[in-house]
């Protein structure tokens, strides 16, 4: 990853604040996010690649995985932009069920979906959203792109990446 050696799992200081917040899911009302206080390793990143897909050959040093929902889906910052930094790099979802999609192009846009109340689990919803005063204030501190609507942070993230999902699916065997 860009800027980011394999073997360090630090968080950059916007996800290191997300991770020291409690996001509470509300019956389905709130965020279905758990952030991780680190990187997921190379070696465990590669695992989920390879049991996710059904690949014994797939790599998962593209991928640096910082959190998950409650059904096991994770949050990753995909290195899809190759030679730009750690948060110039598109944030992407892989759920457990087989969903996968970017859903911001940057980890900017990523805090202001959270600042909307949307996770990455939520990002396909079709729900009003929910502005959270706590993820605003983080959002305002260490976002470098302006905010807009969280449909509008989606639906541009995934017109830049628009073969992410089909590129993944292709890992499968």
């Amino acid at each position: 990853m860009s800027q980011t050696p394999g073997d360090d799992c630090r968080l950059p200081p916007a996800l290191a604040d997300v991770a020291r917040i409690e996001f509470d899911y509300a019956d389905g009302d709130g965020i279905d996010f758990e952030p991780y206080p680190a990187f997921d390793s190379a070696e465990e990143t590669t695992h989920w690649l390879r049991q996710w897909t059904g690949n014994p050959e797939a790599d998962g040093s593209a991928y640096r995985v910082f959190g998950q929902d409650g059904a096991g889906g994770l949050a990753a910052l995909w290195h899809g932009r190759p030679g730009r930094p750690l948060s110039e790099q598109p944030v992407v979802y892989v759920g457990s069920e087989g969903e996968c999609d970017v859903v911001a192009g940057n980890l900017s846009d990523f805090l202001w979906l959270l600042a909307h109340g949307m996770g990455p689990a939520e990002a396909d919803d079709e729900r009003a959203e929910r502005p959270d005063p706590e993820l605003t204030a983080l959002a305002e501190r260490h976002a470098t792109t302006p905010r807009r609507p969280a449909a509008d942070i989606v639906k541009e993230a995934r017109a830049a990446f628009p073969t992410f999902a089909e590129d993944l699916w292709a890992l499968c065997r």
